[in-house]
């Protein structure tokens, strides 16, 4: 043996009692088991708390949706109004006969409206009821002796869709002389 190689001997390994007293004590199986078993509880509980999570986002994009599609079809719905609004300009004026083109903007006039009240647009009636500023628009007033805040004129219909206002009245309102 060389000088740097040591020998060990007896005396230099401590006793058998000694290392087993020295490393860590491993827990018996039940309490291996129950801490097992607090673990998949506690993994259990995140899973249903990620799953009701995953329900909750998708009933809110499925709500999101359906409110961005409804916002479309109003939007579509209400640029078709000053369409009919033209049509029925064109049906007022006094200077066309009755012949085909009438005939056939009348035709297409009422397919608009056909259009619009299948999608529950329906135009509104505010022609001699008091004014209401949540359902018509005042664009001029009128000395009247018939009373005072009376709706003599539409000047453009106004239309809801269901219980919802899509486009007010612009209306011209009665005043006191």
């Amino acid at each position: 043996m060389s000088e740097e190689q040591v020998q060990v001997t007896q005396a230099d390994v401590p006793p058998s009692d000694e290392i087993e007293a020295s490393a860590p004590e491993t827990p018996d199986l039940e309490t291996q088991l129950a801490e097992a078993l607090a673990r998949a509880d506690e993994n259990y509980n995140k899973l249903l708390l990620a799953m009701a999570d995953f329900e909750n986002y998708k009933k809110r994009s499925e709500r999101h949706n359906r409110d961005i599609a409804e916002h479309k079809r109003r939007d579509l719905l209400k640029s078709l109004l000053p369409v009919i609004d033209n049509l029925e300009r064109a049906l007022s004026y006094e200077g066309t006969e009755s012949g085909p083109l009438r005939e056939g903007v009348s035709q297409t006039l009422k397919g608009f409206e056909a259009l619009l009240a299948s999608q529950g647009v329906q135009p509104l009636s505010v022609k001699g009821t008091p004014f209401d500023p949540a359902f018509a628009e005042a664009i001029a007033t009128q000395p009247s002796t018939g009373g005072d805040g009376i709706v003599l004129e539409e000047a453009q219909k106004g239309y809801t869709i269901g219980d919802e206002l899509l486009r007010p009245a612009k209306v011209v309102v009665s005043k006191s002389e």
